[in-house]
Formats: C-alpha cells, structure tokens, sequence
C-alpha cells in the first residue's frame, strides 16, 4: 500500500493522538517512569520476575512501546512457571501450550540498570487477562502474607545478606568450572584490594538503583565476597535481592569476571548463604515487637520464633530451593543444620541477634540462599512466624552452643531435629504442612512441587561437576 503525503501526515496525526490519550490514561508513576525513560536514554525496559525454579526470566519492552505496555503488560505463556533450571517444561494442569497471563511491571520499581547501559527494568506481578493476580504469581503470594500480617496488626521489615563468589567461567571437561577470582583469608585486609575495582563499581550500581549499602567484606571462602544493603518493607526487601542479584552478575559480566549466588558453586571452598533478618512492629511501625527491653525476646518474638521452628523442615523447601542448597546445610559449617535457636548462636538455624544502638533485636533465619524464590520464600516465613503467634507456639529454651557438639541423646531431650538432608526429604516436609501447603493454594503448590520434583529427579542422575556447572552458570 502506498499513502500519498496527506494521508501519511494524517495516519502520523492518528497514532500521535493514540499515544498522547495512552500517556494521559496512565497513573501518575507510570508517566514518571516514561519521563525518565525519555530523559535518560532508555531503549528497552526488562519487565523482570521469578519463576518457580529461582530463575528471574523476563521480557522487554521498547521505549516506543512503554506507554502501551505499562498499562497492558506482555503477553506470556502460562507454561513458563512450570519450567525448572533446567529449561525442562513440567507438565502442569493449567500451565501448558494453551491459555496466557500479562506481565505487568510495577512502575514504583522503575530503575535504569547501570551495569547495562541504555537498559532499565522494573519487577513485575503475572496477571490474568482480566487484570486480577494469577494464582501462580510469586510477588502476588508474598503481598497476601503481608497482608495478613496487616490483618494481625503488625508489619514487619526485612533483609536479605547475601554471600557471592567471585571468579572466572573456565572452560572445562565436559563442563565449565568456576575459579575463584583470588585466595584471600577470611576477612583479609588483603581480600578488599584483589577485589576493589569490582566492588566499588558493585556499590555504585547498588546505589544507583536505592539500595543502601551497609557493610562490604571478603568471606571464608576463595573468591567469596559479602555485601549487605539496608532493610525494607517486605515486597521492597524481595525486590531489592532480584535486582541484587541481577547487579552482582552483571557488573562482573561487564569487566570480564563471572560472579555466582549458588549455595555451593565449588565443592571445596565455603557455601553462599542469603540469611533472612527480619524484626516485627506494631502496625504504624512505631514500635518493635520482637524484644523484652533487655535484649531477649518478648512474649511475642518467642511465639514467632515457635512459628518458624514449628514450619522450619518445610520452610527450608522455599528457602533453600535446590539441589545445590543441602551441600551447604551441614553439621559446624556455620550454615545451620538443626532445627533450633538461640541468642548471636551462627550454628542455630534462627540466630537471634544482639541489639545495636538501637536496641531492636532482629531475626536471622540461617538456612536461606539465593537460589530460592525471594517472594516466596519471604511470604512463607512471614506465614510461618504469623502462625506461631496465633498458636502461641512455644520455641523452648535457646541453644547456647553449636547442637552438632551435643550428643544424640542430648540433642533428643532438647528436642532438636535435624533440618532437611536433600531437596527431596525438604519437598516431603512441604507437602505435609498443612498450613503452608494451603497458603501457598492449589496451583501455585502444584507447579512448585513439580518444579522441584524433577529437578531433584534431573540432578540425582548426574555427577558433581554437572551440578556445580548448572547453579553456578542459572544462580
């Protein structure tokens, strides 16, 4: 077909008018994000989210289509939250070949990626056609369980701490390996100049995107680096760790190194932990709930603690969520391995730490990684601890030493279990939970157990080195 020169000015008139009555039906955050996308170079727009298997996946928008896309999202296979890390398609009612949701971004996420420049991404809630939340969408679980938690009368705050190594992807036989970018000492002095250039570049990028940095140092093990960022509201605190993640391997992609998360990416050297710290507060978050004032627990940090305990074998399926997790869940590795607790305790499952100078005592929950799906497993801790206070579940006493120290009969009167061995004993506990099973709902807990399922199948059939490569190359 061609136009003459009017009717290709008046075709012109009609979509400019078509995007200017696009931009006035939006709300005023999603036309903030287009100014700054217009403003600041951005060419196309990751709409991010986490899928079953921990793997944040995602699609672009351009910026000539970012006005139409805020409000209609990108079309998606249902399907996809059936897929494992391996890219192995489960067979899941509800999510095969036939039916669709949206990817919808969250225009308050909107930030440009500075390690991908010319790029931004905002993290994205899976909806159905009719705009309510499928019951597959892993941020849309973890807003029902801040919700309840409204409903409760408290809020809570949450960070995750997470452990990386550092290294270069190192072609292999039959797989790649990982190598560590250096062999510091744990907390070296040393350890901070082998690294400098990455992790002042790491910092900036984290800056750059909201998340205040809090503290920075080299591990235990090679090439193992810690940086933790600021608490936040829950949905905020689980955003945050995607798009952490994101940062640490992108930064290292852009100066030529490989930068991993997995629990375990080196059979040899220290594993990567996420540890979970949380504190509860009254519901104008003004005053905190988990201390007596004297730096223990109150009434109502010992029942959330119940709580956590009491769902502690089926959390650690949603908190630790493959394979590659239980290798670092062992006895004296400073990792957790039985279900307990106890006061600057690292060997317990949940460390109840000393207050600062503000006096809030916060929870850290040990046995938490990232290859886990943050919302999901945020949400289902936050379920966990909310069940323990309307139980009022007794935690019992602390543990004041490391429980692998204790013998079998002591460990048996203090009434210690030992934490999932494998994901598939940590599937087995999940599914028979009652409370969690049914907060997570039909499909949501249909997919993941499938997910996980063939994972743990895929893995159990295969050596070593094939595991390491997988989580070391997806986490």
């Amino acid at each position: 077909m061609t136009l003459s020169l009017a009717s290709r000015s008046c075709y012109a008139g009609r979509v400019t008018q078509r995007h200017t009555d696009e931009v006035e039906s939006l709300d005023p955050a999603s036309r903030r994000v287009l100014e700054r996308a217009e403003a600041e170079g951005i060419e196309l727009i990751r709409f991010l989210y986490t899928d079953h298997g921990g793997v944040t996946r995602g699609k672009a928008a351009s910026r000539s289509r970012l006005a139409e896309r805020l409000r209609s999202g990108i079309g998606h296979t249902r399907a996809m939250m059936a897929m494992n890390m391996l890219d192995q398609l489960q067979d899941v009612p509800g999510m095969g070949p036939v039916g669709e949701v949206r990817i919808v971004p969250d225009p308050a996420t909107f930030v440009p990626l500075p390690y991908a420049p010319g790029a931004a991404a905002m993290l994205s809630d899976l909806r159905n056609q009719d705009g309510t939340p499928w019951e597959a969408c892993p941020r849309a679980f973890l807003r029902d369980a801040v919700s309840a938690l409204a409903e409760a009368g408290y809020t809570l705050m949450a960070a995750f701490e997470p452990e990386f190594t550092l290294g270069r992807r190192e072609p292999g036989d039959p797989v790649d390996r990982l190598v560590p970018i250096d062999d510091s000492l744990c907390y070296a002095a040393f350890g901070f100049d082998t690294v400098h250039d990455y992790t002042i570049r790491l910092v900036q990028a984290l800056e750059a995107q909201g998340m205040r940095v809090e503290h920075v140092h080299p591990e235990l093990g090679h090439g193992q680096q810690e940086l933790s960022i600021r608490h936040a509201p829950p949905l905020r605190a689980a955003d945050n760790h995607v798009l952490y993640r994101e940062t640490v391997r992108g930064v290292a992609l852009r100066m030529s190194m490989w930068a991993s998360l997995a629990p375990k990416p080196i059979a040899e050297q220290a594993g990567n932990g996420a540890h979970l710290h949380l504190s509860l507060w009254d519901a104008e978050g003004r005053r905190e709930l988990l201390s007596d004032g004297a730096g223990g627990l109150s009434e109502t940090g010992r029942w959330f603690v119940g709580g956590l305990l009491a769902h502690l074998p089926a959390l650690t399926a949603l908190t630790c969520g493959t394979v590659n997790s239980f290798r670092r869940l062992a006895p004296r590795m400073w990792a957790s391995s039985y279900v307990c607790y106890g006061p600057d305790n690292r060997e317990a499952a949940v460390r109840v730490c000393s207050p600062l100078g503000s006096g809030v005592v916060n929870l850290e929950l040990k046995p938490s990684d990232s290859s886990a799906n943050p919302y999901l497993s945020l949400g289902a801790v936050i379920h966990a601890g909310l069940d323990g206070v309307r139980r009022r579940l007794d935690p019992g006493d602390p543990v004041e030493v490391d429980p692998d120290t204790l013998t079998e009969a002591e460990r048996h009167r203090l009434g210690l279990r030992r934490l999932p061995a494998s994901l598939d004993e940590a599937l087995d506990a999940l599914t028979a939970d009652e409370m969690l099973m049914e907060a997570l709902g039909p499909l949501r807990r249909t997919a993941y157990l499938a997910v996980k399922r063939s994972e743990a199948a895929a893995f159990a059939v295969q050596d070593e080195e094939f595991e390491l490569f997988h989580h070391f190359r997806v986490f």
